[in-house]
């Protein structure tokens, strides 16, 4: 490979002014960290832990190895959402490590109105299903939830990717061999009853973990038997009666200690199809990546700086460096995994669609996975490049993006817009993991482009109305759809909204690409069957 070399000058003014604004837009992420880490307000701590209970992030890190990291999935999801409900939806997700071996941990916060599922819940479950199932991922579910939030019926019951499709994924990842773990430490009722009692295993704990389809309540208005928690559903019930659960557990710590006990038998842990080679820092501090970043969106960034700054030692072996060079193509490694990365450089020419669409192919030849780093305004447009059959091109990228099989990321690093966002892995695209950094955004086109398309169309309008706007009038029409388009394209916005996995900074990229990398190394290969490329 080929050490990238930097041209950054770090004592510029330009360096100093973005660097400076990048910190405060990390700051930002923090503080939103921190607000959703905390859980619900201190009263519902204070009688959650007066009851005996650990506190729910508290139980994800005595489940996990000491020292080990914890990858948080969807950790704004929800973000501004519901009234009275921190960032994350109730329920944490991620991946960590437990007895050596990678897990999805699903944990419901019943700090958070007692852990009930709104809609962003729902989805947020399965969407942490969903990366566990197709790496394999052993899932790790502490159930503690008062089940439906009932006025979000339309968005919890009637669809997929809803709270039914929970049980659905769980039977699919049980007949592909996926184990699953249940700990069920507070209440689990009605259809919420079927999460552990669809898993492979079920720790529950004594006097505080209850299994029931029905409550002493309903189980009264229904039928006229007057019945207790712990007869109808309590653990040493469903323990020693009922077979519903496994394992009995006198509190939150010995249930943990079971589950990581049970981890440890989960037999044999899948290696690497590819042995990564040793980890090599990059020559230039990851940091520097604050100074690169243009503070202006309408000055691009200088994705070389970037990239060099990401890989292994900065060595990079560059695919086509001197054809369609709006897109820079080439391997390197990441904490010693190898990986194919697609960055943007410009606007996507016939050309560089062309080159992405060959790499795309080469790495899939390879079995090596792509990273997608996206920052573009889309594909160029007008007469030339049309007669030169952009559209063509454009869809051989997307139909070799598409059909790869291999295990595929994107990191949206600044503007992602129309058809470049699809084209560069974007979420209808199904990556494998899809994560934004704070300056990230995205939409069909940038807040100053849709104005002004619009203003044209109501001007035809006008002019076949025979009307006329000043330019103080054409203003005001401009104004709340700048707005409304920069209020949507934003990192957060997509984060609350799950159409992304997580908001990361720069200086952990490398970090959460080497979890990625290692855990997407250790499933089983999948072959790619390409869709037609039209020549």
């Amino acid at each position: 490979m080929t050490k990238m070399k930097s041209l950054l000058d770090t004592g510029s003014d330009d360096f100093r002014k973005n660097d400076a604004l990048y910190r405060e837009k990390v700051g930002e992420l923090h503080a939103l960290r921190l607000l959703q880490r905390v859980g619900g307000p201190e009263k519902a701590r204070e009688r959650h832990v007066s009851k005996g209970k650990i506190l729910p992030r508290e139980r994800v890190e005595r489940l996990l190895d000491p020292g080990t990291p914890f990858l948080e999935i969807g950790e704004l999801a929800g973000l501004n959402k519901y009234e009275g409900v921190p960032p994350g939806a109730g329920i944490i997700t991620g991946i960590g490590v437990i007895e050596g071996r990678q897990c999805m941990i699903i944990a419901n916060d019943a700090t958070v109105k007692g852990g009930t599922y709104f809609g962003m819940t729902c989805r947020k479950h399965v969407r942490a299903q969903k990366i566990a199932w197709k790496n394999r991922l052993p899932v790790i579910t502490l159930v503690d939830s008062g089940g439906a939030f009932l006025p979000e019926q339309a968005s919890i019951f009637p669809d997929e990717g809803q709270f039914g499709s929970i049980f659905h994924q769980q039977i699919g990842m049980s007949g592909d061999g996926v184990p699953q773990i249940a700990v069920v430490m507070g209440p689990c009722t009605a259809g919420g009853a079927y999460i552990p009692a669809l898993c492979d295993e079920v720790v529950i704990v004594r006097g505080q973990g209850f299994m029931y389809l029905g409550g002493p309540e309903l189980t009264f208005a229904a039928t006229g038997e007057k019945v207790d928690a712990e007869t109808l559903g309590g653990g040493k019930m469903h323990s020693s009666v009922s077979g519903v659960t496994d394992h009995l557990a006198e509190d939150d710590a010995h249930a943990l200690a079971i589950t990581r006990e049970i981890v440890s038998h989960l037999g044999e842990k899948p290696q690497p199809r590819k042995t990564p080679t040793s980890p090599r820092p990059p020559a230039y501090p990851v940091e520097e990546i604050y100074g690169v970043v243009s503070r202006d969106p309408r000055v691009p960034t200088d994705n070389r700086e970037i990239v060099a700054r990401l890989v292994d030692d900065s060595d990079f072996h560059e695919f086509k460096p001197l054809f369609g060079d709006t897109i820079m193509t080439g391997w390197g490694r990441i904490h010693g995994h190898e990986v194919g990365i697609l960055a943007n450089t410009g606007v996507l020419f016939v050309e560089a669609a062309l080159k992405a669409t060959h790499f795309i192919n080469l790495c899939v030849q390879r079995d090596i996975p792509l990273l997608f780093l996206a920052d573009v305004n889309g594909f160029m447009v007008g007469r030339d490049v049309e007669q030169m059959g952009i559209a063509k091109a454009g869809a051989k990228m997307i139909t070799a993006m598409s059909s790869a099989r291999v295990p595929k990321f994107t990191i949206i690093t600044g503007g992602s817009y129309g058809a470049g966002y699809l084209a560069m892995l974007g979420r209808p695209f199904q990556p494998d993991a899809m994560f934004a950094w704070p300056t990230g955004r995205s939409a069909i086109m940038g807040p100053e482009q849709a104005a002004s398309v619009l203003a044209q169309v109501r001007a035809q309008i006008n002019e076949r109305e025979g009307k006329k706007w000043t330019p103080e009038e054409e203003e005001t029409f401009k104004a709340p759809i700048r707005k409304e388009y920069e209020d949507f394209q934003g990192a957060y916005n997509f984060a609350s909204n799950l159409w992304i996995d997580s908001v990361i900074e720069p200086a952990e990229t490398r970090d959460v690409m080497a979890l990625m990398l290692d855990i997407a190394s250790r499933r089983p290969k999948v072959e790619t069957h390409f869709g037609v490329f039209r020549m």
